[in-house]
């Protein structure tokens, strides 16, 4: 991905209703992020860019493939929930870029997330063990 954001690794969240995949899920970024449709304290994506084209034929590969890059590449500052973000995108892009890539390097780290290039990515691959000892990892090295 080009643009202000690469470079940048993120936690989501993502919360499935009881109604998926005929309502969509709920989205959400772990660590921060500046950006003008993403609620800079809890990190939720703004709903309507989700919803106004989710169909219960997607699925979250979507959303990951699809949905999230296209909200980094695009932003809405029409429809924001970080209303600073929108304005300073509005009125001056090269500061609201400059602005993310200092998002991006003090909080969307690789190591910061505790992100390894050969980290499992699916749940079924983690063992009970490794998911107690996931914070502490994130934190720093473990004593040996």
């Amino acid at each position: 991905m080009t643009g202000p954001y690469q470079g940048g690794v993120w936690r989501v969240r993502v919360e499935l209703p009881d109604a998926y995949p005929y309502k969509s899920p709920s989205i959400g970024f772990v660590n921060k992020i500046y950006h003008p449709n993403v609620d800079e304290m809890s990190g939720s994506v703004c709903l309507d860019v989700i919803n106004q084209t989710w169909s219960p034929m997607f699925d979250l590969v979507n959303v990951f493939e699809v949905f999230l890059p296209q909200l980094l590449l695009y932003p809405n500052p029409s429809d924001p929930l970080n209303g600073e973000a929108a304005a300073l995108m509005m009125r001056d892009r090269t500061a609201y870029e400059q602005r993310v890539k200092e998002y991006c390097e003090k909080y969307a780290k690789p190591e910061d997330i505790g992100a390894k290039p050969e980290e499992k990515s699916s749940d079924e691959e983690l063992s009970d063990d490794e998911y107690a000892s996931e914070d502490e990892q994130v934190a720093g090295k473990a004593d040996p």
